[in-house]
């Protein structure tokens, strides 16, 4: 991560915007997990995410500000079965996030998270795959199900996941910091 941030450094003069995004741990229920594989999703969920924002807050905080964006999952908020590691580490990122924007917010820093639902990336068709998988479902069957469980019934777009990031990184997202935001079709059912 330090290398990454200063290479970016050297080829562009400055950094505005850290987008931290990871790719999703390996599915499994919690006596299916070995510590192994906690230990290796705490590195690549949860300490990929500081290293960077360790690396790059100082850059921003020289420049007069700056935005940190970090993709995690609609998990954070409503636990998706099958997905333990996600749901466990990916909620850690939100916590430090909240912390972390409030310690940040003086050097004009603003911290906040996006959390993606079903949003058609190949993630989504390796989970769905192994879904029809386990359950002896057919793939159409299983996505068309997880469609229904969707108010806006369909899977969302990896366009419409940056639109979202692409705001909380404008001038127009100035006062905006500290917050989850869901993109998610409006699958979480929850009210906070």
């Amino acid at each position: 991560p330090a290398r990454l941030i200063q290479t970016a450094l050297e080829l562009t003069g400055a950094l505005d915007i850290l987008v931290t995004n990871t790719g999703g741990p390996p599915v499994g229920t919690f006596n299916e997990l070995t510590d192994q594989a906690w230990q290796d999703a705490f590195s690549a969920l949860v300490m990929s995410v500081v290293r960077l924002i360790r690396a790059a807050a100082p850059a921003m905080e020289a420049r007069g500000g700056g935005r940190v964006i970090n993709v995690t999952s609609v998990s954070v908020k409503q636990p998706i079965p099958g997905l333990m590691l996600s749901n466990a580490l990916r909620a850690a990122v939100v916590g430090m996030a909240k912390t972390l924007s409030r310690e940040l917010a003086p050097a004009g820093i603003l911290v906040n998270n996006v959390c993606p639902g079903r949003i058609a990336t190949d993630r989504l068709n390796q989970l769905d795959m192994a879904r029809a998988q386990r359950s002896g479902l057919p793939l159409e069957q299983v996505r068309q199900e997880a469609q229904q469980s969707i108010p806006l019934g369909r899977y969302g777009q990896p366009e419409e996941l940056a639109s979202l990031i692409a705001f909380l990184a404008s001038a127009k997202a100035s006062y905006i910091t500290g917050e989850t935001i869901l993109c998610d079709g409006g699958m979480y059912s929850g009210l906070t």
